[in-house]
């Protein structure tokens, strides 16, 4: 895997990223550690992580993935230096008043927060910090539909983007980037960036699969013509694209255990939903028609494509791990493309 720039930005990063929110949940720190280490031995140079992780988020995981991350960064001298290392500050409350107090991302949360992930990550400097979720109200994490009567911001996109520019000129972060963002969002924390003299965004994270496309309307010409990189996340659909719920469904005596899907909190969100699980065994079922796991349609499906800078897998194990990284070598015809979106145009976003 040749490193790319991401976006603008001087971080040169791997085309597949190690997402770590399982650490401390499902995860523990030993086979974390494990994890960690194959994946930089085959080359992977990108970790993310957040303040808000383990997930599903509770109380006593908060902070639990950083300080694992940081235990073993502690633990393996000159690492640090290899890797690029990226977490999030998150935004206004959404049922997780053990981050902070109040409801809104105050530049004063910024800084505080910033400050607990450098502690529990035992690093001077974070490489792209990025804001988890908007701070003003904006459609995300299943929402469809901006709503303008929910509006309750507290704090401007300039003051969010001056508080992260004076942690990049205290040597605290070097780049910042957003996440679970929208066109408007962009161009706006660009503008406001290009105007003023501030940090100019690297990066956006949000979903992209086969059943959550919706990138792919607005956000993909936005960020290219910006030049913004996108970090895609949830590539496998929280599990619905490696077909391991086709027979057994999500939920009953014979689904999958030990998995995202099993937290009723996770069942009653966007992935959740009948028709995302309907629609991925559709892509599934045409990723074996042409020879291929449903794992290495759905990885390759974002690997290759144009719109991502890098695609963040999340493991629970090394065998996770090595298969997803090995996915990095399959090629899709354009015959299959050509099919892929035809399913899409018929079933469009489930997950979304």
């Amino acid at each position: 895997m040749n490193p790319v720039r991401l976006g603008r930005s001087d971080l040169m990063v791997s085309p597949i990223c190690l997402g770590t929110m399982t650490f401390g949940e499902q995860v523990s720190q030993r086979d974390a550690f494990a994890i960690m280490d194959r994946a930089l031995e085959r080359g992977v140079n990108f970790w993310d992580t957040a303040e808000m992780y383990a997930v599903p988020a509770r109380a006593e995981t908060f902070g639990a993935t950083e300080s694992i991350i940081g235990n073993w960064l502690a633990a393996r001298p000159g690492v640090r230096e290899k890797i690029v290392l990226a977490t999030k500050v998150a935004g206004p409350s959404r049922g997780m008043p053990w981050i902070r107090e109040g409801a809104g991302m105050t530049a004063a949360d910024i800084v505080a927060s910033c400050e607990g992930s450098l502690r529990r990550l035992q690093t001077d400097v974070i490489d792209l910090y990025q804001i988890h979720w908007p701070e003003r109200h904006a459609p995300a994490f299943g929402n469809l539909y901006y709503d303008p009567a929910k509006e309750v911001t507290q704090t401007s996109i300039h003051t969010q983007l001056q508080t992260l520019g004076q942690l990049v000129q205290q040597g605290k972060i070097r780049n910042v980037g957003l996440s679970n963002e929208t066109p408007y969002g962009v161009h706006e924390f660009v503008r406001l960036a290009e105007q003023y003299g501030l940090p100019r965004v690297a990066s956006v994270q949000n979903p992209y699969c086969l059943i959550n496309r919706s990138w792919d309307n607005a956000m993909d010409e936005t960020c290219d013509r910006l030049g913004v990189g996108l970090l895609a996340y949830s590539p496998l659909g929280v599990g619905l694209l490696t077909g391991k719920y086709d027979a057994s469904g999500t939920t009953g005596p014979d689904a999958p255990q030990g998995t995202r899907l099993a937290y009723p909190s996770v069942q009653k969100q966007r992935w959740g939903r009948p028709e995302a699980l309907d629609t991925a065994r559709l892509y599934n079922a045409l990723a074996r028609e042409h020879g291929l796991t449903a794992t290495q349609l759905a990885l390759a499906f974002c690997y290759r494509s144009w719109r991502v800078a890098s695609t963040i897998i999340g493991v629970t194990s090394l065998a996770q791990l090595d298969e997803n990284l090995d996915a990095w070598s399959v090629q899709l015809t354009p015959e299959l493309l050509s099919q892929v979106d035809a399913l899409r145009w018929k079933f469009r976003d489930p997950g979304q």
